[in-house]
């Protein structure tokens, strides 16, 4: 099954797939509100107003499974995102990026490795998977990697459609 295939929940209940994002490159964060790294919001959003015109979505999964730093609901969790931190881009309904229960778009994700020696695994929140327009996952960045490290940014540019489509 290609990654365009896998049912997705957005936030606010709608079913779609992640083929919605088809011709777009895609930035696939699982987000918690009460992490550490809960302030990359702010980055997070700022690459989306920059780069969606040139074809970026970001899209964040909101995930409770390291020691529960995303305890809300959806509708708590969008309320928070756009309150504290201005979110416009779109969050996914919130799904297990670990486990049994694994998302399938996050079984699909973790195929990519790493780069280090922890395996395929998630380590962490805000981790960010790179999708780029085809539906290929082409970079994987670690909870550390700030999204507006040049690491991140010059893989962005790297990935964005040469014409975007009209939504």
């Amino acid at each position: 099954m290609s990654l365009h295939e896998i049912a997705l929940t957005l936030n606010d209940g709608t079913e779609t797939t992640f083929g919605a994002f088809a011709q777009r490159a895609v930035l696939v964060v699982n987000v918690a509100s009460k992490c550490g790294y809960t302030r990359q919001y702010d980055g997070l959003e700022a690459l989306y107003r920059e780069f969606k015109d040139r074809g970026l979505v970001v899209l964040g999964v909101p995930c409770n499974q390291f020691a529960g730093q995303e305890p809300g609901t959806d509708e708590e969790i969008e309320e928070f995102c756009r309150v504290n931190f201005g979110v416009s881009f779109p969050l996914a309904a919130k799904a297990d990026v670990l486990g049994k229960n694994q998302h399938p778009l996050y079984a699909a994700l973790t195929q990519y490795p790493a780069g280090d020696d922890l395996g395929e695994k998630v380590k962490w929140n805000f981790e960010k998977f790179l999708v780029n327009p085809e539906g290929e996952v082409v970079g994987r960045f670690r909870s550390s990697v700030e999204p507006d490290s040049a690491e991140l940014r010059d893989a962005i540019e790297a990935v964005l459609p040469a014409e975007v489509p009209a939504r």
